[in-house]
């Protein structure tokens, strides 16, 4: 009997085909109409990059999409961290009683509505704002960290489930301290999870919208909720120029995601 294979199904490349029209094809569009050189969005008036030096002498965009690096960056940074002690704690060790809970508790903000967790967030650190009279862009940073942590945790431990114990148990064996073992054994071998989880959570962390609108002060806009407000007053084909860019900066980051696994493979 031959095995059951769902690409052999009837219908299925069209399906298949229509998916992936509906996902990139708006994107296509987008990116052709950026280098539109005229100002309207229903009408293509000869290629020109017009839209892209606008964006790039606009200040304000400027300082947003700076400011979206600085908060992405850093926040991916202690997000990854904080991810690959977890994993560690909830994967090197014996199952036991409240384990799940533990998952759970770590994957928390990947189950609750975003909106749930701006609003919350807000109220925290309203009052915190309060008590300190401190509004800088700690907050975005807190609240970005806390929200990237499962996005960077689940490739992580994917990682570390599928790795084979041998060569820690060898180190083990040989006299190496927890630490030793860590650093030159289960460290290499688990960087391509921990940098598939920076990547993760530096993309989301950029990417978001909802908790950045809530949380930050005046004049902290970063990129998206930069482009939001513009979209509210006027839609200029230099948003699709910005958006066309972000494009290109998120595929920068999974090519070389990419050639960084092929090299280590």
């Amino acid at each position: 009997m031959a095995s059951f294979s769902v690409r052999r199904q009837r219908g299925f490349t069209t399906i298949a085909l229509l998916c992936f029209a509906a996902l990139y094809l708006p994107i296509a569009v987008l990116v052709f109409y950026s280098f539109n050189a005229g100002e309207s969005l229903a009408s293509f008036d000869g290629l020109s990059l017009r839209w892209f030096a606008k964006a790039f002498e606009n200040q304000q965009v400027i300082d947003a999409s700076i400011r979206s690096l600085q908060i992405a960056s850093v926040a991916a940074v202690v997000a990854t961290i904080a991810a690959t002690m977890a994993a560690l704690a909830t994967t090197r060790t014996e199952p036991y009683r409240g384990l799940t809970v533990k998952y759970a508790f770590i994957n928390q903000p990947l189950m609750i509505p975003e909106i749930v967790t701006a609003v919350a967030l807000l109220i925290f650190f309203a009052r915190i704002k309060i008590w300190t009279g401190y509004s800088g862009l700690g907050y975005l940073i807190a609240a970005h960290t806390a929200f990237c942590i499962p996005f960077a945790y689940l490739p992580i431990r994917a990682r570390l489930e599928n790795m084979d114990l041998t060569l820690e148990k060898a180190a083990a064996d040989l006299y190496a301290t927890p630490w030793n073992a860590f650093r030159y054994v289960t460290l290499p071998l688990l960087w391509p999870g921990i940098l598939a989880g920076f990547m993760l959570a530096f993309v989301i962390s950029l990417d978001d919208v909802v908790i950045t609108e809530f949380v930050k002060s005046a004049g902290q806009d970063t990129l998206p909720t930069y482009m939001l407000g513009q979209i509210r007053r006027s839609i200029t084909p230099e948003m699709n120029a910005i958006s066309t860019l972000f494009l290109g900066l998120s595929i920068c980051v999974v090519t070389v995601f990419f050639i960084v696994n092929r090299n280590r493979a």
